[in-house]
């Protein structure tokens, strides 16, 4: 039993997208009283694929709703990139047997809708000492005698523990604490998903794949058992952008992907409507903890999306968080301070390495032809070793040791 269970109030966690509930399932597997408080009209998710690597299966594992993902997702033979200009193969990697026992989970893709639920399951399984509030926006933090205050933009009053921001890229906990900029990058996603019968035949894979082509990317996966197929498609935009989404225009995608070849076009041509994501992300922070007051996924890291892990760390975070509170005995000062020690350096290296991802995606010129060669004779040990930093994390030595 933690000590901290004498103290009956919630711990506070801002936000109930994926990050929220990952940190509102590893309190409450701690033993902790939580109070999920979100800003939309209900506790759901919106969007369309994501993929998943071997750390959010370890992550989700760790609270216990790994075999509900699993269920839900869809499992991929290799991940494969192709030059959009010419449709050469460039590189792949082979997500079988190797890569499996390497990091000792698969890599797979699932729908958004379905991790968030799986998340919530988990939560609602795992206790009824949770409670839910809606159309709620956290807008200041109070620090208080062993614990916090949080008033929301109707006035409300929301007493805790402590306060985990999974407040988003936006995070209002963050701003109040750290009042950084948004880094809005100028990169646009087009995101859709289209049934499986409309998408080439020639070019069906159970495979995460990419076009890479100067200022653009082209990702698509099968989703929903193979009925579906998940569109993410990315450039560099020509006008100055403002964080958001909106509705988008397939005349836009088609103009930015002109000069590509016949193949991509064929894809592009399919979808009949587009979501249209502009993209931002915030320079990495070295503090995330200030007082009991303590950001988490993106509110902490916000990132681009060229590593396609933002969802996937954020589980990792929640991970961290628990853990760190158990080897504290439930002292929230040196809890807080243990996640933030074994998160910051990590978190920071990914979202550095999501920019350069994209910068190598997004070659033109000769840089084009030099990212083409990269991986020219390459093995898949090799490929695995490269990634290990990435997708070796796990449960069980997530904690900083010094």
């Amino acid at each position: 039993m933690n000590t901290t269970q004498k103290d009956t109030r919630p711990v506070l966690v801002a936000g109930g997208g994926i990050g929220g509930l990952a940190a509102a399932l590893a309190l409450v597997r701690e033993g902790y009283r939580v109070k999920v408080i979100e800003q939309s009209a209900q506790i759901s998710e919106i969007g369309a694929g994501i993929q998943l690597s071997p750390n959010a299966f370890a992550a989700c594992d760790a609270l216990g709703v790994g075999a509900n993902l699993r269920a839900k997702a869809v499992y991929t033979e290799e991940m494969v990139m192709f030059d959009a200009m010419d449709a050469r193969r460039v590189a792949g990697i082979s997500l079988g047997e190797g890569f499996r026992g390497r990091f000792g989970n698969p890599y797979a893709v699932i729908h958004r809708a379905d991790i968030h639920g799986a998340l919530l399951e988990g939560v609602k399984a795992a206790t009824q000492d949770i409670e839910f509030v809606t159309s709620t926006r956290i807008v200041r933090v109070d620090q208080t005698a062993g614990g916090v205050l949080l008033t929301d933009a109707k006035g409300g009053q929301h007493e805790g523990q402590a306060v985990i921001a999974c407040d988003g890229v936006r995070s209002a906990v963050r701003q109040q604490y750290v009042a950084d900029n948004i880094r809005v990058s100028g990169h646009v996603v087009f995101r859709a998903v289209i049934d499986t019968e409309d998408f080439p035949v020639a070019l069906r894979r159970t495979a995460p794949c990419i076009w890479v082509g100067p200022n653009c990317h082209l990702v698509h996966y099968p989703l929903k058992d193979g009925e579906k197929y998940n569109l993410a498609v990315t450039f560099h935009s020509d006008k100055v952008e403002a964080w958001g989404v909106t509705d988008g225009d397939a005349a836009e995608v088609l103009r930015y992907f002109a000069a590509t070849c016949e193949q991509l076009q064929q894809i592009l041509r399919i979808p009949k409507s587009w979501k249209r994501w502009s993209t931002a992300d915030r320079d990495p922070i070295e503090t995330w903890v200030f007082g009991r007051a303590a950001l988490l996924g993106d509110a902490a890291h916000p990132m681009v999306q060229y590593l396609a892990q933002g969802a996937c760390t954020a589980c990792e975070d929640a991970v961290t968080l628990g853990r760190a509170l158990r080897h504290a005995d439930g002292d929230w000062g040196e809890a807080l301070a243990l996640y933030e020690r074994s998160r910051v350096a990590r978190m920071a290296r990914v979202v550095l390495s999501a920019r350069e991802m994209g910068r190598i995606y997004h070659a033109k010129g000769v840089e084009r032809l030099v990212r083409n060669d990269l991986w020219k004779g390459r093995s898949q040990e090799q490929f695995y070793d490269a990634l290990e930093w990435l997708y070796g994390w796990n449960a069980d030595n997530c904690l900083a040791t010094a």
